[in-house]
C-alpha cells in the first residue's frame, strides 16, 4: 500500500446518470474504488432540493426530496454501495447558500421572502447565474445547519463537504434591512460599498463565527467526522464570495480542505499551486489540502498528457492527492482518464491520511 493520499471524485447531477438507479450507484462505487480512488463527494444539496428524504425540507418547504428520486434515497444507497467496496463517503453541499440557478429565487424565496439576500440596490442577489439567501442572516444559518446536521445525525457518513457557497456569500450581498440594521448599530453608518475593505472583514466574520459553531455540531455528533471544504482559490475568494479560508485554517474548523483549481491547461494549473504553495496560509497545512482538478465540464475534459503532468507536479510539490470534478471525466473516450489513473498514480491502494 502507498502512502496515504486523498484520492476524491465528485458525484453530480448534472450531466451524470449515477444517481439516477441503485444499479448505477452500485456500478459506479466498484469502478471508483477499482480505479484507485478512496473517497466519493456525492451531491446532496442543489437547486433547491435534496438527494436524501429531508424532515428540514419538508417541515420548511413541503417536499423532503428531489422529485427525480421519489421513493428512494440515493444517499443511502451511495452509502451502502461505497462503503461495501472500501470507499468513505462525504456527501457535498452543493448550493450551499444559493437557493436556485436563473430561477428568481426558486421554491425557497416563494415560500421564505425574508431569507432573500439583497444587493445594494434591494434586489435579490444573483451572480453568475445563481440566487442567493442571506447567508448573514441568523435564520437561514440554522436552516443550513439543520441540513447538515441531519445529515451527519442520520447517516453513517465520513464527513460533509462544503463548497464555493458554504460558507459564502458574494460580496455584492449584505445589503438587506437586517444586515444593514446590525451594521449601523456596531458602526453608526451605512454600510459601504461592497468591495470595502473593512466592510469585506466583518461579513467574512460572520460567516467564519457560522462555520465555526456548526464545525463543533458536528464534532459533538461524531467527533472523527471529517469537515471537508473545496472553497474557491483564496483570495479571490474573500475578495469575491467572502471565504476566509486562511482564518478557517488558523482556527481549526476545517479537517481536509481542496481549492478548486480548476485550470483548463497544465501551466495555468501549476502557476496557481506555486502560488498556493508559497502563501503562508496553507503551506503548514499540506497534510489536509488536496486541490480540486477539473476533470470535466461541458464539452472540456482534461487530456491524458495534462492529467500526467498535474499528477506528477502534486507529488513533487508534497501534495498527497486531489479531488476530481467530476465523475463522468472519468468514463469519457473508453474510460480513458480512469485507465491512466489505476495504470500509474493509483495503481497502488492508498488510505486517506488521519487528519483528525
Amino acid at each position: 500500500m502507498s502512502n496515504p493520499e486523498i484520492r476524491g471524485v465528485w458525484l453530480t447531477t448534472t450531466d451524470s446518470h449515477v444517481l439516477d438507479s441503485q444499479a448505477n450507484i452500485v456500478e459506479a462505487m466498484e469502478f471508483i474504488a477499482d480505479t484507485g480512488f478512496n473517497v466519493v463527494f456525492p451531491v446532496v444539496w442543489n437547486q433547491g432540493v435534496t438527494q436524501y428524504p429531508s424532515e428540514v425540507m419538508q417541515e420548511n418547504f413541503g417536499i423532503s426530496i428531489n422529485p427525480l428520486y421519489q421513493e428512494r434515497d440515493p444517499l443511502a444507497e451511495v452509502v451502502e454501495a461505497a462503503h461495501g467496496v472500501g470507499l468513505k463517503v462525504i456527501p457535498w453541499f452543493e448550493y450551499g447558500f444559493a437557493c436556485s440557478y436563473n430561477s428568481q429565487g426558486g421554491r425557497i424565496i416563494a415560500e421564505k421572502p425574508l431569507w432573500a439576500a439583497r444587493d445594494r440596490s434591494g434586489n435579490l442577489l444573483k451572480k453568475n447565474g445563481f440566487e442567493w439567501m442571506n447567508a448573514l442572516d441568523p435564520d437561514v444559518q440554522n436552516f443550513m445547519s439543520s441540513l447538515i446536521l441531519e445529515v451527519a445525525s442520520n447517516y453513517d457518513v465520513d464527513g460533509i463537504q462544503g463548497d464555493d457557497r458554504l460558507p459564502a456569500l458574494p460580496t455584492e450581498g449584505g445589503y438587506d434591512d437586517v444586515t444593514c440594521d446590525r451594521y449601523r448599530r456596531q458602526f453608526g453608518v451605512n454600510p459601504p460599498h461592497h468591495q470595502v475593505p473593512q466592510w469585506l472583514q466583518w461579513r467574512a466574520d460572520i460567516l467564519t463565527e457560522f462555520w465555526a459553531s456548526l464545525y463543533q455540531q458536528l464534532k459533538a455528533i461524531k467527533p472523527n467526522l471529517i469537515v471537508s471544504m473545496s472553497p474557491n482559490v483564496h483570495d479571490w475568494a474573500f475578495k469575491e464570495y467572502l471565504q476566509d479560508t486562511p482564518t478557517w485554517l488558523r482556527r481549526g474548523i476545517v479537517d481536509m480542505i481542496h481549492p478548486q483549481i480548476y485550470r483548463r491547461d497544465f501551466p495555468s494549473y501549476k502557476a496557481v499551486l506555486d502560488r498556493i504553495i508559497k502563501d503562508k496560509y496553507l503551506n503548514i497545512y499540506l497534510s489536509r489540502f488536496a486541490p480540486g482538478i477539473l476533470a470535466k465540464v461541458g464539452s472540456y475534459r482534461i487530456s491524458g498528457d495534462d492529467l500526467l503532468k498535474v499528477l506528477k507536479y502534486n507529488r513533487e510539490s508534497a501534495i498527497h492527492g486531489e479531488v476530481f470534478f467530476f465523475y463522468e471525466g472519468l468514463r469519457e473516450n473508453n474510460d480513458e482518464l480512469a485507465k491512466i489513473l489505476k495504470e500509474t498514480y493509483y495503481a497502488e491502494s492508498a488510505e486517506l491520511p488521519n487528519i483528525n
